[in-house]
């Protein structure tokens, strides 16, 4: 089975990944104009935001205290309104094209967004059933989450803050440089204790990081866990052990949290300190060089101005590798989503299987979900079209295994399983499925209508056919009882109905979607009171009528109308027959009965016999 959803979230790969990268990448293609639009704004808004800093000095040298080198000129103060009214320009430009390129991105985040997750849901929808036996619900949601939102993340703000961050430093860098290139250096010479800070800074948080996804997702798994089981926790009074464990988990997160607020809280502190002291050695050296008339005071105004937007970007690139590092993992585990192929898929040329009578046949069926744990060894039998069968047997048998494999839902691993003469293999999924209808032991409701989950979409069923399957199924004397009728809104899982309610339900879906010949039912009533299994068994009747139906069941009172019997035991056929002809044999199928059917005939005639007393 699955190592567990903590195992693929510690998935981190490489920090930057390219492979990943260009499959992120190609989800950008519908949008590549509009991309290519706010590339565009990203450069244009650096040129605006390099302005504002040379507009400073062209003020102060040209305007304010102009020189000609050698000595001070009378201020040209009729310069400074045009610089002025540059300068406000220039900024309330960068405001325009700041909020252009982060609106246009973040409207291509969100359209990435909603077309992966409608990819990796289309995906969902056709894998096979193992799949999911393999994957836990919990991680599946989180792939459809959490990991997509850190791609938005990364495609929304991290590529568009990343590519601007880059242009305006290496344009701060290249005007420094013309500027004044001893300034220039003398500035840009702690760069190097920087990148030195940011390595350690990036290793310490891709430690932290990986703790806290692992961390975060044993929360996530205790929580689905803990509210799904909450009536046992609660009638088993295990709240405070179970808020203990709770609170342990919590804390480990917390503390996961806090080792990277550590991180965070020395590395700024650092860069901070470091462009403080650059700033120090640029006006060590500058200013000798101001007072000699070698520098202009311009010139170091807008040194002061660009160092200032050069450790800016600095902050948040190192800020930024988080979302790049939560995105490389998050690719990693949603395009190993989605790189998983079904295991059960239609040939390349499938049998059409025509106007289906309902002919099975099990030929030497062989089948195991594990491959050292067999679960049928050599099934063989055959039900004629039309005839109702019912399949008994200890817990483990194989019972809901024959059903799976008949729908199709796992491949035979020996043997074959033949409709009408055809393979099911050989059948396309669709085709098969459409002919059998399938009502499970656990009745699965969705939020939403009663109506709606009888129809489960298809607007192909009129209300009238509705309405007509849950009288078949005898719900709609429930329904009756309910204000808005088949309106009614069913909660998540049904939890506003009764279990043989819906039942009830399961079965008008099953009838409403009308299987052509093929009735299959999974201890459908095992679940059910006895006043509402004798509703189940009376339509039950009148549904086998003319299909053929196979019926499984543990108890037996819900196999009277069945003209025969097959009895599964440790995965094989060991008795076949009517009900009378297997009582004969004194077999497998009679101790069964004398377990279960005659102590219940013996409750009825002690409750009888208490009745007459009274």
């Amino acid at each position: 089975m699955s190592s567990g959803p903590v195992h693929e979230d510690e998935i981190l790969g490489k920090a930057y990944d390219a492979r990943l990268m260009r499959r992120i990448l190609r989800y950008l293609a519908p949008y590549k104009r509009n991309a290519a639009f706010a590339l565009l704004l990203i450069f244009a808004n650096a040129g605006a935001e390099l302005a504002g800093p040379y507009l400073a000095k062209l003020a102060i040298d040209n305007a304010i205290a102009p020189t000609d080198g050698t000595r001070p000129l009378p201020p040209r103060l009729d310069l400074l309104p045009p610089i002025i009214v540059a300068f406000i320009g220039a900024l309330a430009m960068s405001f325009v094209l700041r909020y252009g390129q982060n609106y246009i991105m973040q409207v291509i985040g969100q359209n990435v967004m909603f077309d992966l997750r409608k990819q990796i849901f289309s995906h969902l929808q056709y894998q096979s059933l193992a799949y999911f036996d393999r994957n836990p619900v919990g991680r599946l949601i989180s792939r459809l989450t959490n990991d997509v939102d850190a791609l938005n993340e990364f495609i929304g703000s991290g590529v568009v803050t990343v590519v601007g961050d880059l242009v305006i430093l290496v344009g701060v860098v290249v005007v420094l440089f013309l500027l004044n290139w001893q300034m220039a250096l003398i500035t840009l010479a702690v760069l190097p204790l920087i990148a030195l800070v940011s390595f350690v800074f990036q290793k310490q948080m891709r430690t932290s990081y990986r703790q806290q996804r692992v961390r975060l997702a044993k929360v996530n798994a205790f929580l689905q866990e803990n509210l799904s089981g909450m009536l046992v926790v609660q009638l088993f009074n295990r709240e405070r052990r179970k808020f203990g464990e709770f609170d342990a988990l919590n804390h480990s997160y917390l503390q996961a949290n806090i080792d990277a607020l550590k991180a965070f809280c020395y590395f700024f502190p650092i860069v901070s300190f470091l462009s403080v002291l650059a700033t120090a050695g640029l006006l060590w050296y500058a200013s000798g060089s101001v007072l000699a008339g070698v520098v202009q005071i311009g010139v170091l105004v807008a040194f002061f101005q660009y160092t200032e937007r050069a450790f800016q970007p600095i902050r948040d690139l190192a800020e930024k590798y988080n979302i790049m590092q939560g995105a490389m993992a998050a690719a990693e585990r949603v395009f190993m989503l989605l790189d998983e192929q079904p295991t059960i898929v239609d040939r390349p040329n499938p049998k059409p299987l025509g106007k289906v009578v309902g002919d099975i046949e099990f030929r030497n069926v062989e089948f195991a979900y594990n491959p050292d744990e067999p679960v049928l060894k050599g099934i063989n039998f055959h039900i004629p079209a039309g005839k109702s069968v019912a399949i008994v047997g200890a817990t483990g048998a194989g019972k809901t295994s024959i059903i799976s494999l008949l729908s199709r839902f796992y491949d035979v691993q020996g043997g074959q399983i033949l409709l009408d003469g055809v393979d099911v293999r050989d059948a396309k999924q669709t085709d098969l499925r459409r002919q059998i209808g399938v009502v499970l032991q656990d009745p699965v409701l969705f939020s939403g209508t009663i109506a709606r989950n009888i129809r489960l979409l298809d607007e192909d069923i009129s209300d009238e056919e509705v309405r007509r399957a849950a009288e078949f199924v005898n719900a709609d004397t429930f329904i009756a009882r309910m204000t808005d009728g088949y309106e009614h809104e069913v909660k998540e899982r049904g939890s506003n109905l009764s279990v043989g309610q819906r039942q009830l339900l399961t079965f008008a879906r099953a009838i409403a979607f009308n299987p052509s010949v093929l009735l299959v039912m999974d201890e459908a009533t095992s679940s059910v009171d006895t006043e509402t299994e004798a509703l189940i068994q009376d339509a039950l009747y009148k549904l086998m009528q003319g299909r053929t139906s196979i019926i499984i069941a543990h108890r037996l009172s819900t196999i009277k109308h069945v003209d025969r019997i097959i009895v599964l035991h440790k995965g094989q056929v060991v008795e076949d027959g009517t009900h009378e002809e297997l009582l004969a044999r004194n077999g497998y199928y009679y101790r069964l009965y004398q377990l279960q059917y005659q102590e219940q005939e013996s409750a009825v005639a002690e409750a009888a016999g208490v009745a007459d007393i009274a």
